[in-house]
């Protein structure tokens, strides 16, 4: 059986690939073993859409603004893994060292 696959598609014309980059590694970091991939789509027209597996658990478009890193691992989580607890991984930015 093949791992969930998340795709985020972000704006080139926006510049929204920093945005897009970050919130993957944060999946990746927060999924390591429940993700087969995050893979980051370029598109245009203000889109910022993020999928695992085809459903879409976020968009810019429809939600009027950005995930937080918190409610997106979230939604994934209630996908691929709702009996996972998130623990100290929800927090929104990473701990300052």
């Amino acid at each position: 059986m093949s791992k969930p696959r998340v795709e985020i598609e972000y704006c080139t014309q926006c510049r929204w690939l920093l945005r897009a980059a970050w919130l993957a590694q944060e999946l990746l970091t927060t999924f390591e073993q429940e993700l087969g991939a995050v893979s980051l789509l370029p598109g245009t027209g203000g889109t910022f859409v993020v999928a695992v597996d085809g459903v879409v658990v976020w968009s810019r478009k429809d939600e009027g603004r950005f995930p937080e890193a918190k409610e997106l691992k979230q939604r994934v989580r209630d996908l691929i893994a709702p009996e996972r607890n998130l623990g100290h991984s929800e927090a929104h930015f990473p701990p300052s060292t």
